[in-house]
């Protein structure tokens, strides 16, 4: 018998869910050339907005997965990428000029309009897959893994339920910034 899932498993999903739907909507009838029109110099774009949310999404959960199949957290801030990504194998087909490990944290104004122009349907595509991901492994979470220490390198520690908590947070933003900037585009 499979294990039933908990409430703040069935909240969590809901929440990643509801950002799911959001980044399918925010990216609904834009074109490659919108995908990526900043609204001012300095301001993201749609696309970049999307993919970051995406990027961070992946990289945190491949992390958490990681620690949950008994690696050691990090405790470095120069900790490597996580191996076990789905970017690495997504990456050729946007043609982004970052280093594979990048997840836009910390990009300047430059870096974001160095954005490729790409179909958005590719962009909802890897967010899909990486949706997917996420909910796997929160399916997979037991009563005990909660509170598992998967982070050394903040004060004090981030354990599973923080990190989840502070993942749906950030994408939550940013697509909610999305929308903004697709709103500000005229769409």
């Amino acid at each position: 018998m499979e294990p039933q899932p908990t409430w703040a498993q069935r909240i969590l999903e809901d929440g990643f869910g509801r950002v799911r739907e959001s980044v399918e909507h925010v990216l609904l009838g834009l074109s490659p050339e919108k995908l990526v029109e900043q609204p001012g110099p300095t301001a993201n774009s749609v696309g970049w907005l999307v993919w970051h949310l995406t990027r961070i999404t992946d990289d945190h959960f491949a992390a958490l997965s990681l620690v949950l199949d008994g690696a050691e957290p990090p405790r470095d801030r120069r900790a490597p990428m996580p191996p076990n990504q789905l970017w690495p194998s997504w990456r050729p087909r946007f043609g982004t000029p970052y280093p594979e490990s990048s997840t836009g944290f910390g990009h300047t104004a430059e870096n974001v309009a160095d954005f490729p122009r790409i179909d958005p349907r590719l962009l909802a595509d890897y967010h899909a897959a990486v949706h997917e991901r996420a909910v796997h492994i929160l399916r997979g979470l037991t009563e005990e893994d909660w509170g598992r220490i998967v982070d050394f390198r903040w004060n004090p520690p981030v354990i599973v339920a923080v990190r989840l908590v502070s993942i749906l947070n950030d994408a939550t933003q940013h697509v909610g910034q999305a929308a903004y900037v697709k709103g500000l585009l005229g769409h």
